[in-house]
């Protein structure tokens, strides 16, 4: 600040020397000089502020909300017989399994079984085919309500398809009224013409 200073204050003795020598001499007050000098100083470094102008908000648009889909996956289970209803096989009446047959021989066949579970069976279950060759079965219904605890035979008559050789099997189970099979799972194993078996072959 002192260098800024000085240039200021012997520019303003030189001028007071220079006008005192065309005139009468007064005597020079140095402090007013010096005084003089650092107001000028100042005012010099006195900057002018510019107001800004206030700052704008900006509007920061809120982001739209994404519409979400709540979407519960409710999963069908299958549908299941009441567990009360049961079905236990006990013997073949007829065509035991293996029994040679001719195409389209037609026969019988009867299962021995019991409702071995809490519930009786009611009038409109069906025994039906779930596998294997129907063999041209039909569908049986029940007329009449089997209790529990109680025996019975279930025959379906079947006929041999032709055009097929070999060991031929039919699968068949009892339903509820809704179509929901229980119980064991009863079968017939017919043999139609001659099974080939293969040669031994000697080991060396």
């Amino acid at each position: 600040m002192k260098t800024k200073i000085l240039p200021i204050l012997a520019s303003l003795i030189s001028g007071v020397l220079l006008f005192s020598c065309g005139t009468q001499a007064t005597p020079v007050d140095v402090d007013a000089i010096r005084t003089e000098a650092v107001k000028t100083h100042i005012a010099s470094q006195t900057e002018v502020l510019v107001a800004l102008p206030p700052s704008t908000p900006t509007l920061t648009s809120e982001p739209s909300a994404t519409p979400t889909l709540d979407v519960t996956a409710t999963l069908e289970t299958p549908a299941v017989a009441n567990p009360c209803y049961k079905l236990l096989w006990i013997e073949d009446r007829s065509i035991p399994d293996g029994t040679q047959m001719k195409p389209n021989e037609v026969f019988t066949k009867t299962w021995y079984v019991q409702n071995n579970g809490g519930c009786a069976w009611a009038p409109g279950f069906s025994f039906v085919n779930v596998g294997g060759d129907p063999m041209r079965g039909q569908p049986l219904v029940l007329e009449e309500s089997v209790p529990a605890g109680a025996k019975r035979e279930i025959s379906i008559e079947l006929a041999v398809p032709s055009g097929i050789n070999g060991l031929i099997q039919s699968s068949w189970r009892m339903t509820d009224q809704d179509g929901n099979y229980f119980g064991d799972t009863l079968s017939v194993n017919i043999v139609v013409g001659d099974l080939v078996t293969p040669a031994a072959t000697a080991t060396p």
